[in-house]
């Protein structure tokens, strides 16, 4: 066999490689080139860069696989494993939510009734994390009047993927003794909804848990019923450093939102964001009376009957003869001689349901955009 033809056919064979080689070596250098210039153009997310949510759980109500129902949906979104932080008898949510803060969450959600949500929007107050609601008690009143679902997945999911709405807060100062008979003139406490002497805050401490836990928000009725039969006392209300009024009352209540349990409406013009604070005293003489009162409130009037009493102000203090229940958020808090009262525009950051531009007005606050106090008249009587 002539050899030539075979080595030209090696040689052929060798270079036909050779070419094969440096194409398939051509076609890796340009697709590492083109998945570097991706990777530069796209940031990568490694786990430290998504966001991060911790929740502040009351273990007394929150229903078992709260926490596995969370840790889904965060992984579904694409946040980090959220951090969970059960509140104690001690603490029931103030210093949790400061190491929520601390240790970078970017929404604090708190899961239980009104005391919790209130112990942590005091420690989120001011520090612009947002406060994510969780409703697991009996009343909810923040989330009925923002329109945060009761439902837990749907309200986990408003809280990670909902809108940043800046609302007002109540500060407020009492001169008394806590129901551990403790004094509390230098305490300050914070609230969302409203806080209040007399009637209303007897309710409210009479209501017992366990019953409450049976009935639901029936509970309060069973314990109003019981009290209705109590007698007026004598307070002065001052509001905005305006001239002192006396009065005879039953109960007086400070709102930051007028919304009550059924969806009944106390405080018709109440808004949460509007930098000023709403105050009633109702004092009904009787059973008659408060069928009166009722029936006020029922129909959402500010007038219509002679023993309702309706202000407005930034600020308003309110001195009783003698030593009446007091309650913010309706959480009992002791008997006080004064309550000093005063609103903080847009302090508080929470999450809402997502609102359409129809739905927002041109005054909306931002979490960047505190609302101007006083869109409302300053102060009115009824």
């Amino acid at each position: 066999m002539d050899p030539v033809p075979g080595l030209v056919v090696a040689l052929v064979v060798v270079l036909v490689a050779a070419l094969a080689v440096t194409v398939v070596a051509v076609l890796v250098a340009r697709r590492r080139a083109a998945a570097a210039d991706l990777e530069g153009a796209l940031p990568v997310s490694e786990p430290e860069d998504r966001p991060l949510a911790a929740v502040v759980a009351n273990p007394t109500k929150v229903e078992p696989g709260t926490r596995e129902v969370i840790t889904e949906l965060c992984a579904e979104l694409g946040w980090a494993e959220p951090l969970w932080i059960e509140t104690t008898v001690e603490d029931p949510g103030i210093g949790q939510a400061k190491e929520a803060v601390a240790r970078g969450a970017d929404v604090v959600m708190a899961a239980g009734g009104d005391g919790t949500v209130r112990s942590v929007a005091e420690s989120l107050a001011g520090t612009r994390v947002a406060l994510g609601l969780l409703p697991a008690g009996t009343g909810n009143l923040l989330a009925r009047t923002l329109g945060t679902p009761l439902d837990l997945p749907a309200a986990a999911r408003v809280a990670l993927t909902g809108d940043d709405r800046a609302i007002d807060i109540g500060r407020v100062r009492v001169q008394g003794v806590d129901p551990d008979g403790h004094d509390m003139d230098d305490a300050e406490h914070v609230f969302l909804v409203m806080a209040g002497t007399g009637f209303d805050a007897d309710v409210m401490a009479n209501t017992p848990e366990a019953l409450k836990g049976r009935v639901g928000p029936f509970a309060y009725v069973v314990s109003g019923l019981r009290a209705m039969r109590g007698r007026r006392t004598r307070v002065v209300l001052t509001i905005d450093e305006g001239e002192p009024m006396r009065r005879r009352s039953r109960t007086v209540l400070v709102g930051n939102s007028g919304t009550l349990l059924g969806g009944l409406v106390l405080m018709p013009d109440a808004i949460v964001d509007d930098g000023i604070l709403d105050v009633v005293n109702l004092a009904p003489k009787g059973i008659p009376g408060w069928v009166a009162v009722a029936a006020r409130v029922a129909s959402r009037r500010r007038r219509g009957h002679s023993r309702v009493e309706h202000w407005t102000g930034r600020s308003v203090v309110i001195r009783a003869d003698e030593p009446q229940a007091s309650q913010i958020d309706g959480d009992p808090i002791g008997d006080v001689t004064e309550m000093d009262v005063r609103v903080d525009p847009g302090a508080l950051v929470v999450r809402v349901p997502e609102r359409s531009d129809d739905e927002r007005s041109p005054d909306d606050p931002t979490p960047t955009t505190p609302p101007a106090p006083g869109t409302r008249p300053g102060r009115r009587g009824a």
